[in-house]
């Protein structure tokens, strides 16, 4: 035997050396402790459940933050609509209410409530000055004083209102109670 025909026997063993390997290699991909995934699998199996997770939980995350909402906006109306502090009626901090008041009756208001005289007689209930501002005239009232027709009082400090000398009408806005 000559070089010749050892040279290609050489690079016969070195090929079939190097392709033994490559396989030995290649059997150690895709074992349970080192798993192989293929695209197909990911596009088909994998992204469809990891995307019916991350809705389940934005689900939830929704549900709960409507209920949040729904009690804050239920919170905010009763606030609203029952402004009063107890007693036989209240205000509401939004709007004017046509009040009317029987010979004798007081109505306490809040601070920050305001009072307009429509009908009849009414006078200042308070037991220090000042008892109400008179905000049309620009100036107070002291307890026992007066009120004069369609002028608009305000209530500064909580526990001070008026008493009907008559049968009276009056435009309320804000917190009160009636005795």
């Amino acid at each position: 035997m000559g070089q010749k025909t050892l040279l290609p026997r050489l690079i016969a063993g070195g090929l079939v050396v190097l392709s033994l390997t490559g396989v030995a290699l290649a059997a150690g991909q895709g074992s349970q402790g080192d798993p192989l995934i293929t695209l197909s699998y990911l596009t088909e199996k994998g992204t469809p459940a990891i995307l019916a997770q991350v809705d389940t939980l934005l689900d939830q995350r929704e549900s709960a933050l409507v209920s949040k909402l729904e009690q804050v906006v239920d919170t905010y109306a009763a606030a609203v609509a029952g402004g009063g502090t107890g007693g036989t009626s209240g205000g509401s901090a939004c709007a004017y209410q046509v009040v009317t008041l029987r010979q004798g009756q007081v109505l306490t208001a809040a601070a920050s409530c305001e009072i307009l005289l429509r009908t009849g007689s009414a006078a200042c209930v308070s037991d220090s000055a000042p008892g109400l501002v008179d905000m049309t005239g620009g100036g107070t009232l002291g307890g026992g004083s007066a009120l004069s027709a369609n002028h608009l009082y305000l209530a500064t400090v909580e526990g001070r209102g008026v008493r009907a000398t008559a049968n009276a009408t009056l435009m309320v806005r804000g917190s009160y109670t009636i005795r």
